[in-house]
């Protein structure tokens, strides 16, 4: 069962809701009977939200896919980085297999395609150190180096000496197309935000004040509108939820 986007539903109830009471108030205004505007005012309330929620639905939904890609990335990389090197190097060789390279295990060294593979997966970027390191220890032989990222002075001497570098995208997309992601992934279930962890981020004292303001904006804009009934209630209720949470709600260090 899909999980609902509270936060899309919401989006589409505000904005039906507004265009509804906008809509009946203009109505109202140019002397249009109450059923008939009541009808014609719902009507331009379901088209809005549907609008809204096509235009919403489609934009979170590619974010989403992007966030669900960045996620499954950095728990690949992170195992990488924590597993053992032969165990990695079994995963990698399984992969390059897949990919229908030339690879095998040879003491303790990875080779691809006449290439030494070096994997070099870190928490940090890898620095100009480890990659001279490597330059001492093969000289001038065919190396990649498999890693997540460099750092400036890294590239700078990876390119001086030639050494082909294997970043994480490229990483992330072997494993994926050859469908031979390790599993089960180490640390792949990460905590995640509970009900909970939300509702007391929201009653958090730093909420009062966003609240309070939008408040107060919605009773001063009830002076000027046609039908002030709705900025009535909805800004006594952001204002009188402002001074609940300030009051009780909780710190920002416990929320």
């Amino acid at each position: 069962m899909k999980k609902i986007d509270l936060t899309l539903v919401a989006d589409c109830a505000f904005y039906g809701f507004a265009a509804w009471f906008l809509s009946i108030g203009l109505l109202r205004y140019f002397r249009m009977q109450l059923t008939p505007a009541a009808i014609l005012s719902s009507l331009i309330s379901f088209s809005v939200t549907g609008v809204v929620f096509l235009l919403s639905y489609h934009r979170r939904l590619k974010k989403r896919l992007s966030k669900k890609e960045t996620e499954a990335q950095e728990a690949l990389l992170l195992h990488l980085a924590l597993e053992k090197e032969e165990r990695v190097r079994t995963a990698l060789l399984t992969a390059f297999l897949a990919d229908k390279k030339t690879a095998q295990c040879q003491d303790d060294a990875l080779f691809v395609d006449g290439s030494l593979c070096i994997p070099r997966f870190t928490m940090q970027p890898l620095s100009a150190d480890e990659v001279a390191r490597i330059l001492r220890a093969h000289g001038q032989k065919s190396v990649k180096i498999l890693c997540n990222s460099l750092t400036p002075e890294a590239e700078k001497l990876a390119a001086s000496f030639g050494i082909e570098i294997m970043r994480k995208n490229e990483i992330y997309s072997l494993f994926t197309r050859t469908e031979t992601i390790p599993s089960p992934l180490i640390l792949a279930e990460l905590p995640r935000k509970s009900i909970k962890r939300t509702l007391r981020r929201i009653v958090s004292k730093k909420s009062a004040r966003p609240f309070f303001t939008s408040g107060i904006l919605l009773l001063i804009m009830s002076l000027f509108t046609f039908f002030p009934i709705y900025y009535l209630i909805s800004g006594s209720v952001l204002t009188i939820l402002a001074i609940f949470v300030r009051f009780i709600g909780f710190s920002a260090e416990t929320a």
